[in-house]
């Protein structure tokens, strides 16, 4: 699956979420939306998505536009995983139950068949024994586990995690971020908006570094840390590995 956007913007009232941004996800390897909060990392997420549609320019799907059309829109985001910032689980529902809804409801699996998917990604997490949990038994770790585990039940082609340890204690951020690179060792396409570097410098791939609404730079993992690009990027990594 190949993403791009071409000058995509979008614009929330009066002012710009994002504006002018022309970016190809690479395959297979980790990209790293890095920059000061408000710089437009989650309203980029949320384009690729397909959550939001762009104001101005274009998102691409494998060569194509992304058409616009609800019906289209929805086809795009069954080949994705998403995990919010807030793990965004269904407080109602156990553990397994927020696992098992979707690939019901928009998957067309079956409820035994979505039973034994969410087993299985219990049981990788470590997470069996807390499966008839709901959310607010479960700790800040282990319900962003369950959200990414949710996410994984479908095998998307992608998967946009959105700040997904920003309000985790550092024994929790370890637990998600030891998760997240398993699923990086497995090859599956990461698009991450995170402040996280001890991930983000061991990880490889790609940073596109945003500020101010727009993408000022991409280029790798490496060359970012070792050799900030920009007078914006030495300031935000100071600040960030001081914090």
């Amino acid at each position: 699956m190949r993403i791009e956007t071409h000058q995509a913007g979008k614009r929330y009232r009066n002012s710009w979420g994002i504006r002018e941004v022309s970016l190809t996800i690479p395959q297979g390897a980790p990209l790293l939306f890095l920059g000061p909060s408000g710089g437009g990392k989650s309203t980029l997420l949320r384009l690729l998505a397909g959550l939001e549609i762009p104001d101005e320019g274009e998102v691409w799907v494998d060569s194509h536009p992304l058409p616009r059309d609800e019906a289209s829109l929805r086809s795009h985001r069954r080949r994705l995983g998403f995990v919010f910032q807030e793990g965004n689980l269904f407080p109602h529902l156990t553990a397994e139950e927020n696992i098992t809804l979707p690939l019901c409801r928009a998957h067309g699996h079956s409820p035994e068949e979505a039973r034994e998917r969410a087993q299985q990604l219990l049981q990788r997490f470590q997470l069996l024994p807390h499966g008839q949990k709901r959310p607010a038994e479960l700790s800040g770790g282990q319900r962003q586990r369950i959200a990414l585990a949710r996410a994984l039940g479908h095998n998307p082609e992608i998967l946009l995690l959105d700040e997904p340890t920003s309000a985790l204690d550092p024994e929790m951020t370890a637990e998600v971020l030891d998760a997240l690179e398993d699923i990086r060792r497995e090859g599956k396409t990461l698009i991450l908006a995170t402040h996280a570097t001890s991930f983000a410098r061991r990880t490889g791939g790609r940073v596109a570094f945003l500020r101010n609404h727009r993408l000022e730079w991409t280029g790798s993992t490496q060359d970012f840390f070792q050799s900030p690009p920009t007078e914006m990027a030495r300031s935000y990594l100071a600040k960030i590995l001081r914090d």
